[in-house]
């Protein structure tokens, strides 16, 4: 199938703004996404004629516009991600007998968007539409595992970005590069006690059909309930459910 630069190259710049804190200059959209920066103020002008981008003149920056909403509320309204996700998931607590849930990145921090409990599993902090530091999280780690380099530098730009809950997890970006390699070499993110003590977390990341990661599959139980063995079980289960998502939404692996 062949590909439309132009096209792959908005939707390039757009998927980049939506993962900003907050607006950003054309230069570092230019870098970070690897467009031209005569073809990124070309690209800019006309999202910002399409309302799907905003010019913030004083500042010299640019961050998403109303369009941009409508299309993202469109897509909230419709929900076909959490459709198609909700009984691979409920299939996976089956396996497993733990919670599980979906996860999607939004700038720094993940929403859960879906928390399917296992009979008789205590509620966790991941109940839908809760945000969490993305870096502490094992669905956020599985998803940052995948972005470009640039993106995670982007999105943890110094230390004051670094979100600690219950005094653990990575404080750098040099600490958070080393986590995120040993993700993708072992092929599925954990954590452990850093969210909530007593509690651990394995990952795995869905891709959409570029190899960029949309949403993190996970499964949370008590740490001290499950030995090595299980915990690797539980691994192969849940990148089973990611790459089953994976190739549901038209993705590929990466």
């Amino acid at each position: 199938m062949s590909v439309v630069p132009a096209a792959a190259q908005v939707l390039a710049i757009l998927r980049y703004l939506a993962g900003q804190a907050g607006p950003v200059p054309a230069a570092a959209i230019s870098r970070d996404v690897g467009v031209p920066r005569s073809t990124t103020y070309h690209l800019l002008d006309t999202l910002a004629r399409e309302g799907f981008v905003v010019h913030l003149p004083e500042e010299r920056r640019y961050g998403l516009g109303v369009s941009a909403f409508e299309l993202g509320s469109g897509y909230s309204r419709q929900a076909p991600f959490e459709r198609l996700a909700r009984v691979p998931l409920a299939r996976l607590v089956d396996r497993t007998g733990h919670n599980a849930h979906l996860a999607v990145l939004h700038g720094r921090e993940v929403i859960y968007v879906i928390e399917e409990r296992a009979p008789g599993r205590p509620p966790l902090v991941t109940e839908v539409g809760v945000r969490l530091p993305a870096h502490l999280t094992a669905s956020g780690r599985a998803v940052l595992a995948r972005l470009p380099a640039a993106q995670v530098r982007a999105l943890f730009p110094d230390a004051s970005t670094f979100v600690r809950r219950n005094d653990l997890g990575p404080t750098s970006l040099s600490a958070l590069r080393h986590l995120l390699t040993e993700v993708r070499a072992r092929g599925y993110a954990t954590e452990e006690d850093e969210i909530t003590p007593g509690f651990s977390s394995v990952a795995a990341a869905v891709l959409d059909h570029s190899a960029h990661p949309i949403a993190g599959v996970a499964v949370t139980f008590p740490g001290g309930e499950v030995d090595e063995a299980q915990r690797l079980r539980i691994a192969d289960e849940v990148g089973r459910v990611a790459r089953e998502l994976t190739r549901r939404v038209g993705g590929v692996a990466g």
